[in-house]
């Protein structure tokens, strides 16, 4: 058994879509920029074993500083507007492994 992890990296983007009226990452586009990110990583040949997974989670508990995702192993949390913001994320951080200080939170 390998103590190395199955995904380098997983890139989780908040789905939620809270019923009460509050502020929640699925009402900003959050399936919309994490199908980009998908598709651009794929492209990028950087998806599957050993490299970089794409997920969709629930609720990451900061939907009021959404819409967010965050890329494990770092624990590094960022918010976005667009899909100029995503390819942002995957050009600077997960190519280049530098983090985005303008999206991050």
């Amino acid at each position: 058994m390998s103590d190395a992890p199955y995904f380098e990296r997983h890139v989780f983007f908040c789905m939620n879509k809270r019923e009460d009226g509050r502020n929640s990452c699925g009402d900003h586009g959050a399936e919309k920029a994490q199908k980009h990110c998908k598709r651009r990583i794929k492209d990028l040949n950087m998806s599957g074993a050993g490299k970089i997974r794409i997920n969709q989670a629930g609720c990451l508990d900061r939907c009021e500083e959404g819409p967010v995702l965050v890329i494990y192993p770092e624990g590094t949390w960022y918010t976005y507007v667009d899909n100029s913001d995503i390819d942002d994320i995957i050009d600077t951080h997960l190519v280049g492994g530098k983090v985005v200080d303008r999206l991050k939170i």
